[in-house]
């Protein structure tokens, strides 16, 4: 959402400072699941988040704006009419408005509690696919019931060797049609389905490289399962970070917005994406993209009061040319 409200700035003619956490642009698409294709993005009927990323940074290549990556924002403290940002790398950033684009906030994987389990990390046991290509012919593990272990069930097939599905229950959080599609490979023994069994340990060399995934079921008898890579999914723990010290309005770890404003309780201060909550939201790139244009729009009204401006459509529009 960070990149869309760049754009949607720039189009009311506001230029903007993007600091990141990360050492690349792109947030969680960029991170979390670059190779995950997108299906309800208007006019792609399917879309990578890489590639989504990639469209995105060349729309808002007309307004240049400038990027502090690999920093975070440390400190938030208003100085008159302005904000003052400081970063972990010392930079001291001044600002009348700030567009909070946290996604998730500060999150990291929940990992299963397997002896030894640092040893494997990074280099067979995965919490992220970076690249599908790197997977090819290799046996693989998956552990989840959720949506991103599904839907990599079936995004791997033709690539690696064999998929080993377990999960501890019957029952999934995945999408229905997902879950149909997973089903349907099931029946073809093109998936394994090990279920219901959870993981119990991890054998390999102190290398880091597995030789196999023990399982259990209920009644702990244990299944090895020889495999070359696990890909755990059990969901981000989440974290606020320092955003949760800064006076902004909290609700289950999300920060309070208005809806037609995208505005938080704080002036100037407004917030797009998964990190934002009001009544009925829909966790959907969709919805943090209009956050973006509603927070721009009040941003432009909040900074130039006295200014009467017209919405026009980028149609007629065009991409306005921002003063140096």
């Amino acid at each position: 959402m960070g990149l869309f409200s760049v754009f949607t700035c720039g189009m009311m003619g506001l230029r903007a400072h993007v600091i990141d956490a990360l050492d690349h642009i792109g947030g969680q698409c960029t991170a979390l699941y670059p190779e995950k294709p997108i299906y309800d993005i208007p006019g792609f009927p399917a879309v990578t988040a890489q590639d989504l990323i990639g469209q995105l940074k060349a729309q808002i290549q007309p307004f240049q704006p400038t990027f502090h990556l690999g920093q975070k924002v440390t400190s938030l403290t208003r100085v008159e009419e302005r904000w003052r940002l400081e970063t972990s790398s010392g930079q001291s950033l001044s600002a009348p408005a700030i567009i909070l684009a946290a996604g998730a906030g500060a999150f990291g994987p929940n990992r299963p509690p397997l002896e030894g389990i640092e040893t494997f990390e990074g280099k067979s046991l995965f919490y992220t696919v970076t690249s599908k290509e790197k997977l090819r012919g290799k046996r693989v593990v998956i552990a989840g019931g959720g949506d991103s272990a599904v839907d990599w069930a079936l995004s791997l097939q033709g690539i690696v060797s064999h998929v080993f599905f377990v999960h501890r229950r019957r029952h999934f959080r995945a999408a229905p049609e997902s879950l149909q599609q997973l089903q349907a490979l099931a029946d073809a023994q093109a998936v394994d389905m090990v279920v219901p069994y959870q993981l119990s340990g991890l054998e390999g060399t102190e290398a880091g490289l597995l030789k196999a995934v023990w399982v259990k079921d209920m009644e702990e008898q244990e299944r090895r399962l020889e495999a070359d890579v696990l890909l755990a999914f059990f969901g981000l723990s989440h974290d606020l970070g320092p955003l949760a010290s800064w006076g902004l309005e909290v609700e289950n770890r999300h920060l309070v917005i208005s809806p037609h404003t995208a505005a938080t309780n704080l002036e100037g201060i407004y917030a797009v994406g998964d990190i934002a909550t009001y009544p009925h939201k829909r966790k959907l790139i969709l919805t943090g993209f209009a956050e973006a244009a509603q927070a721009a729009q009040a941003i432009r009204r909040h900074l130039r009061p006295e200014e009467v401006f017209h919405l026009e459509h980028s149609t007629t529009r065009g991409v306005p040319r921002l003063e140096a």
